[in-house]
């Protein structure tokens, strides 16, 4: 259940320790959570084109299960959204690219966000194990939504909206 998170978490705290030893690519958490992120989209995109005689980890046919009922051509669109997993992983490692993937990624994680759903509700197993509970699902897709954004935009808009919140009268701000 926590295999994924790890994929990202892993990586981005290794990379941010090589930023403070001084690996200028890796000096800022933004950076070092872009890589984390591309390095968990290249994994898990990798699932989408592993064939069923893998068992060491989720393949291509657990994932056109998730796929619910209104989404035409699961078995293409499993093989599109790897793509785009790849795609995403290289735009946030090229700098000039990263502001656009990231973005890009937040919006595919919401729209991916039904296909969890449904593989919560209907039980459906994945890589051999059983499901993972909506409870789990629907917060992990957050985390990856904000670290999406977080690589896209940092924290400038969050400071930008905080210092533009009106203070009342009375209050200190």
């Amino acid at each position: 259940m926590f295999e994924t998170l790890l994929l990202l978490t892993i990586p981005t705290l290794s990379l941010r320790l090589l930023g403070a030893l001084g690996v200028t690519r890796f000096a800022t958490w933004q950076s070092a959570a872009a890589h984390g992120l591309a390095f968990m989209l290249v994994m898990t995109g990798t699932a989408h084109f592993v064939p069923d005689s893998v068992t060491v980890m989720p393949h291509h046919s657990d994932l056109v299960a998730m796929v619910p009922s209104f989404v035409p051509f699961p078995d293409l669109t499993v093989y599109v959204t790897g793509v785009l997993e790849y795609l995403g992983a290289l735009g946030l490692v090229l700098v000039p690219t990263r502001r656009a993937a990231g973005l890009a990624l937040a919006l595919m994680f919401v729209l991916l966000l039904p296909a969890n759903i449904h593989a919560a509700v209907d039980n459906i197993s994945f890589g051999g194990q059983p499901a993972t509970p909506l409870w789990f699902r629907i917060p992990e897709q957050l985390v990856y939504i904000a670290v999406a954004l977080f690589a896209a935009l940092g924290t400038a808009p969050i400071a930008q909206a905080v210092r533009t919140v009106p203070v009342r009268a009375g209050e200190s701000g």
